[in-house]
């Protein structure tokens, strides 16, 4: 004979089936919002939602209204934009990105997510970063996605970040690559002649995993410099002739370094290698940690330490530099950083 199920006993078996699914639903959405935002972003000459974020990684305070005004606006406006630093694209775009991307709404990819990004199209005093014409962009490819193609583009001359929205005319070409089968970081050779003071460049990154097309504004300060050009006449009663000379100064290089966050016992600090007025093809930066420092991983440089010296020295895709270009290499550490004094050393 069939006994009828109590109704007690289908109440809990419902109920802990019901458990069981919403911590699976949970557990999908976590892990594929994870997979989802796991992707990169320009680092250096950092995008505007990626500077936000490691500037300020605890959130808005006074601090940071007195100091970065815009990023203090950004933080109130959408806090997820700068959690989600590394998901700033759009999908389906297949090259057409100017019909695609609208003038105003450069920087948020289109006001991509929702909106999530919008404030980061606003124009305002946005912190910047000195450069001189030429040096190097690189994007932090989290993923390792790679490249279909990377392009970088500056404002002309006259735009003015501070008051006007950015549009697809106020943009020059100075920098692409082709296909990249990346690691971490991407490089990208910049060369944006006649410029001075505060710019925008507009980086596109395609990636070649999917159709997934990103979208970054960076601020830059550009501070002009260069080689100097000579140049004599020397004219006779039958022929002038002009001799053209270049200053070039010894090749040399320098080095920065900054702490990008920090927490009870350790921090993590990235190292921006810049080299002077001619080019260089390895570089090495010497520095000592005085209050018992020590690097538990570093990337984009190879460490070597001797007691408290630390040297790093460039890796295979990161030592040659043209005349006044930059890299970066990063580290996390244990302790807590004092204000050791960096050498650098090219070659």
């Amino acid at each position: 004979m069939r006994v009828p199920a109590r109704p007690g006993a289908l109440l809990r078996v419902s109920a802990v089936l019901g458990a069981c699914l919403a911590l699976l639903t949970t557990l999908l959405v976590t892990f594929g919002a994870g997979t989802a935002s796991a992707h990169g972003a320009v680092s250096d000459p950092p995008a505007r939602q990626y500077a936000c974020y490691h500037r300020w990684p605890n959130g808005p305070t006074q601090q940071m209204a007195t100091e970065d005004p815009m990023c203090y606006k950004a933080w109130q406006t959408d806090s997820s934009a700068m959690y989600n630093w590394n998901g700033l694209f759009r999908e389906g775009v297949a090259g057409r990105h100017e019909s695609v991307i609208p003038d105003g709404q450069l920087c948020s990819a289109g006001l991509a997510h929702n909106g999530r990004y919008g404030a980061f199209d606003e124009p305002g005093n946005w912190k910047t970063v000195d450069r001189p014409a030429q040096f190097t962009l690189n994007l932090h490819d989290q993923s390792s996605h790679g490249a279909d193609y990377m392009r970088v583009y500056a404002t002309r001359q006259g735009f003015d970040p501070k008051t006007q929205k950015l549009r697809w005319s106020d943009l020059e070409l100075v920098g692409q690559t082709g296909r990249i089968a990346t690691g971490s970081t991407t490089p990208v050779q910049v060369n944006a002649p006649g410029r001075t003071g505060h710019h925008v460049l507009y980086t596109v990154w395609q990636a070649s995993h999917l159709d997934q097309s990103y979208y970054f504004c960076s601020d830059v300060n550009f501070t002009g410099g260069g080689q100097t050009t000579t140049t004599t006449t020397t004219t006779t009663t039958t022929s002038t002739t002009t001799t053209t000379t270049t200053d070039a100064p010894p090749r040399g290089c320098s080095a920065t370094l900054r702490t990008t966050s920090q927490w009870n016992g350790g921090f993590q600090a990235e190292v921006r290698v810049t080299a002077g007025s001619a080019a260089v093809s390895g570089w090495a930066v010497t520095w000592t940690f005085a209050n018992g420092e020590r690097i538990n991983s570093i990337w984009s440089a190879a460490a070597t330490t001797s007691g408290t010296s630390v040297t790093a020295r460039n890796v295979n895709y990161n030592g040659s530099l043209g005349a006044g270009a930059s890299t970066t290499f990063g580290f996390v550490a244990s302790g807590t950083l004092g204000t050791p004094s960096l050498t650098c050393t090219a070659s």
